[in-house]
Parts: C-alpha cells; sequence; structure tokens
C-alpha cells in the first residue's frame, strides 16, 4: 500500500480570496515505511507574500520571485501522488482546497476528497480532548520537531510522517526520514524486506497525564468500595 505524506505552504487561509501555495513537500510510504523517496516544491503565488505569512514560513517575494509557478509544476506534483494512493494530511481540509484550487486553475485534474487521510481526525479520535496540532502530537510521541523553526512543506510532512506511524501505534520504531539515500518508485519493496524491527533505544514518555490520572481516582472512588479497581489493586 502506498501512502504519500504531504504539506503545503501557503500566503494566507483561503484560495477564494487569492492566496496561493507557495511550497510543496511530500514523502513516501509504502506498506507504513519510508521509501526514502520524496517531492519538494518551491512555487512562484504570482503575488506579494504577506508580512505574517513571511514570518511563519520565512519564505519572501525575493526568494520565492525565480521559482516556477503552479501550472509549470502541477503535473510534476500528480504524477508524483500518483492516481491512487491515499494522501496523509494534517488539516486536510485546508490543503486540500488549495491544491485543487490551484490544479483547477491550471487545468489540471483535481483530487477527491477521500482520498485524503486526516491525521488531526485520528488524533482527536485517538485521544478526545487532548491538543491535536503537531506540536502537541510531537511532545506526546517524543518526535524531535527542534529543526522546526520556520514552517517547512517538507520538514513538516517528515515529522508529520514519524507522528502518523505512531498514531497507528507505532509501525516502524526507528523512522527516520530527513536523511539517507533518495531510492527511485517502486523500491519500496526492497526496503521493506530489509527491515526488521528493533527495540526502541528509549522508551517513549508516558502517553496518560497526571491530569487524567487524577480524574481516573475520583472517578473510581466515587464507584464505592465495591469496585473492581479496588478489590483487585492496581
Amino acid at each position: 500500500m502506498r501512502e504519500i505524506v504531504l504539506d503545503t505552504e501557503t500566503t494566507g487561509f483561503d484560495p477564494s480570496t487569492g492566496d496561493r501555495i507557495v511550497e510543496i513537500g511530500a514523502v513516501e510510504l509504502y506498506n507504513h515505511m519510508p521509501t526514502g523517496r520524496t517531492y519538494h516544491q518551491y512555487i512562484n503565488p504570482e503575488r506579494s507574500m504577506p508580512q505574517d505569512a513571511f514570518e511563519v514560513h520565512g519564505l519572501g517575494d525575493d526568494f520565492l520571485r525565480d521559482k516556477p509557478v503552479f501550472k509549470f509544476v502541477g503535473q510534476a506534483f500528480l504524477d508524483f501522488i500518483g492516481p491512487d494512493s491515499k494522501l496523509v494530511i494534517h488539516n486536510a481540509s485546508f490543503d486540500m482546497k488549495f491544491l485543487n484550487a490551484e490544479l483547477g486553475w491550471a487545468g489540471l485534474p483535481v483530487i477527491p476528497m477521500d482520498r485524503a487521510v486526516d491525521t488531526v481526525m485520528i488524533a482527536r479520535r485517538k485521544f478526545p480532548g487532548s491538543p491535536a496540532s503537531l506540536d502537541a502530537l510531537c511532545r506526546r510521541f517524543g518526535v524531535d520537531n527542534s529543526a522546526r523553526e520556520k514552517h517547512g512543506a517538507l520538514l513538516d510532512s517528515e515529522i508529520l510522517a514519524e507522528v502518523y506511524l505512531e498514531l497507528l501505534g507505532g509501525r516502524q520504531p526507528d523512522l527516520v526520514l530527513a536523511s539517507g539515500p533518495q531510492v527511485q518508485a517502486g523500491a519500496g519493496a526492497a526496503v521493506i524486506e530489509a527491515w526488521r524491527p528493533s527495540p526502541r533505544p528509549q522508551p517513549l514518555p508516558p502517553r496518560i497525564t497526571e491530569a487524567e490520572i487524577a480524574a481516573h481516582e475520583a472517578f473510581v472512588k466515587g464507584l464505592g468500595e465495591a469496585a473492581v479497581w479496588l478489590r483487585y489493586g492496581d
């Protein structure tokens, strides 16, 4: 099963008001394993970069001026993601509305929403009531995001891939996406065959908070002396 973990950076929040994509980053997974194959493209948005967006992404007008416009790179992006790979995205509706707006303006096929796997929704189902931002999930799973001083599409997609696999149950304990050789499409099977699971060098931090422990103890106390937890111990 091939999946593409991707992220976009944009000039703002709404393509219908003129905001555009300025960067796309994507990481290929095959059967929940990284192949080392990535896609990364800066894009000239054909408009000025707002100051607040510049502060978030660190991408200014001078840097983006000589980059290609989307219509010249859109087909290469579609070729990378392929016709049916699932697209793993944090807050998928945001990125998908921008991607489909850009594809539509370029006269290219849009991407059906049912191809998107939203990691925000997965996190909210798994940890109801807890923060579901990418930074919060990195803290929960012990994923190193120290290099994330500015939002960058490729770095964020690499971090999201690690978080996604932890949300699935930690399928790949020693996942490292930012280094290692690039491989060609179709090499994922060879990577999978070579990989063998190994113990984590350091245990993950506890995933239950002090507040959750206190809430559970209060709940059990309210059940009275017949509570199963009191009869059989911790």
